[in-house]
């Protein structure tokens, strides 16, 4: 009975909005409620570059089979949308799923182009939308000889990774309790997939309508001619956005537009007071308690461009929400008017318990840290304390949120505690492993990342500094050390020739005399030695934080290592010697498959809260100019 009701709603929803389907509909509904506004181009007119490989992932059908989803690909051309069957949002999974109605419809009145296509709605709610409700969401649109097959997935678990690669961000919505209401936020897409597995379009909101999307499907099938290949725009969704990636033709950013930012607000102030389970509660300092108006003002500063030096710059610029709260683009950042800095943007990711900050541990404390990055040349470039102060005073938008926080006015004291009280709502665990290791639950973890973990603490020793109590992980010792990779690169005789970048994916061989002669010279980084002057702390950073870890690509101080693999190849091969190597870095002599198993290891301190902190970032003003 309640999926029948469900189904009467959106068939309610669909009849108030559309009287006909050529009837033009209400201008705030998307277009493809209505008659096309132009006149679509010319099957096989046109071109349809290849956007990347789609990608797999186990699903349940309607009859409790276990399958792949390039078990319905490769034959067909196949669209595919992501849905969950409650949306009340008629621009949301109600317009994917008319939209696919209306195609089957048209075709129907061509049988021989049907049996061409294959229409997948797969749910991104499989709490709710188990095979028995998606079998009755779905069978009211069964017309042979069109294929629609409504799918949805075991459980989360197996549904993130079918998300993530698909870069379809669904956030879930928390009410002012922090409970699950059982709706989501998410940006509506649908891919078209030619035969080769390979995606040929992304349809959003406002492109997503039957007349084009049937000439697209008709162009792969007969147009194939004006089908090619572009170098240029050839991308692949992949998640594994790092420096790597980026020097390929296959690279797309992992960042958000704009105009595409769309998020939620979460609840930071109960992600401050009561943090995921497998961390500790947090200390905050005497004179600055933890407060919703803190958090709400330092969140507001954070994404505000107007306290760089030029209004075009923010803190979230290199420390990048759906990046990790880093930046996975570079190895090391780039400021204002692309200045270059000298390390790699660190996760904010659980800061709060941070007792040293930057990569060489100058900073003790969030309060103090917030100025360096606002008055660094080559970050935001501010000229002194006052200017910043004067400028936030200026802005109409800060009026009385300094007094409402704090009861006086905004200073360098309140600025930097504003910041400090945001940074320290970041707070993402509860990951597989904290259900496995801290709420016993036993399926929590595969088989691999059990035996990673068993590396982790055993043969591989990674537990030396990267700790884990019995009842909590910082997964760090709050200690700086030296693996070599300062010394390698302090030290290490430059190459003949370099790699230089030219535009995104864009590489050429360049000679390094020649290079020197057009660039400043290189910036030498002694680490810890910097701020204490010991020779013993040459070349010592300090320990990261393994959690989300997966999200923080590139490693090490400088970005120099780019996936987990070489991570854990270059400590397998005892780090890089030097005179003052710590003695904890030595070869482990893992196998292959070991060397694996501890990559799947680290891959499941991923937080299950890091999609809410990033959708709440995605919900901040920019603060334009």
């Amino acid at each position: 009975m309640q999926i029948k009701f469900i189904f009467i709603i959106f068939i309610g929803l669909w009849a108030k909005f559309i009287h006909a389907e050529n009837t033009v509909i209400r201008p705030q509904l998307a277009p493809g409620y209505g008659i096309l506004e132009f006149t679509a181009p010319k099957v096989g007119s046109y071109q349809l570059n290849k956007l990347g490989k789609a990608h797999n992932g186990r699903v349940l059908t309607t009859q409790k089979q276990s399958k792949e989803l390039f078990d319905f690909m490769g034959d067909k051309v196949v669209l595919l949308s992501f849905i969950y069957a409650t949306c009340s949002d008629v621009n949301g999974c109600p317009l994917a799923t008319m939209v696919f109605h209306k195609i089957k419809k048209r075709l129907l009145k061509e049988p021989e182009l049907a049996k061409k296509l294959r229409l997948l709605t797969l749910s991104f709610n499989p709490l709710l939308d188990t095979p028995e409700k998606m079998r009755v969401y779905g069978k009211n649109f069964q017309s042979k000889p069109l294929e629609w097959k409504f799918l949805t997935t075991e459980s989360e678990k197996e549904l993130q990774p079918i998300l993530k690669n698909y870069q379809q961000n669904i956030q879930k919505i928390y009410n002012q309790q922090g409970e699950f209401t059982g709706t989501f936020s998410h940006l509506l897409r649908v891919y078209l997939i030619d035969k080769n597995k390979t995606i040929r379009n992304i349809y959003s909101v406002d492109f997503l309508h039957a007349d084009t999307l049937i000439n697209d499907m008709k162009t792969l099938l007969e147009g194939n001619h004006a089908v090619i290949e572009s170098e240029s725009n050839h991308v692949s969704l992949t998640t594994d956005d790092t420096k790597h990636n980026y020097q390929h033709k296959e690279y797309q950013t992992h960042s958000t537009a704009l105009k595409q930012r769309q998020g939620k607000p979460a609840n930071l102030l109960k992600n401050s007071l009561h943090p995921p389970l497998g961390l500790p509660a947090i200390t905050f300092p005497k004179n600055n308690s933890q407060t919703r108006e803190k958090i709400a003002l330092g969140r507001k500063l954070f994404y505000d461009r107007r306290l760089s030096i030029n209004n075009t710059f923010s803190c979230a610029m290199c420390h990048i929400p759906e990046q990790g709260f880093g930046s996975d683009e570079m190895a090391t950042s780039v400021g204002v008017e692309g200045r270059t800095v000298r390390r790699n943007a660190p996760t904010l990711y659980n800061v709060a318990y941070m007792e040293n900050l930057f990569h060489d541990g100058r900073e003790n404390t969030l309060e103090q840290q917030a100025w360096s990055p606002l008055l660094a040349h080559n970050e935001m470039a501010n000229p002194s304390i006052g200017y910043v102060i004067n400028k936030i005073k200026q802005q109409v938008d800060y009026k009385g949120l300094f007094e409402a926080a704090f009861n006086r006015e905004a200073g360098m004291e309140t600025i930097g505690k504003a910041l400090a009280s945001y940074q320290r709502s970041l707070n993402a665990a509860d990951s597989d492993f904290d259900r496995w290791h801290y709420g016993k639950q036993t399926n929590a973890l595969s088989n691999n990342e059990k035996k990673g973990y068993a590396l982790f603490i055993g043969k591989a020793g990674c537990n030396q500094c990267h700790l884990i109590h019995e009842k909590q992980a910082l997964l760090m010792d709050q200690k700086l050390h030296n693996t070599g990779i300062g010394y390698q690169q302090s030290m290490a005789k430059s190459p003949e020739k370099q790699s230089l970048q030219i535009a995104a994916g864009q590489f050429i061989e360049v000679k390094t005399d020649v290079i020197k002669r057009v660039t400043e010279p290189k910036m030498a980084d002694l680490g810890l030695y910097e701020i204490t002057e010991k020779p013993t702390d040459r070349w010592k950073y300090k320990t990261p934080t393994l959690r989300n870890i997966e999200l923080t690509a590139p490693y090490m101080h400088n970005g120099q290592l780019q996936s987990l693999e070489a991570v854990v190849d270059f400590y397998n091969q005892g780090g890089i010697a030097n005179e003052n190597l710590d003695s904890r870095v030595t070869p482990l002599n893992l196998s292959t498959e070991e060397q694996g198993e501890l990559v799947s290891f680290l891959k499941s301190l991923t937080g299950n809260n890091v999609d809410v902190l990033v959708s709440d970032g995605l919900a901040a003003p920019i603060g334009e100019p």
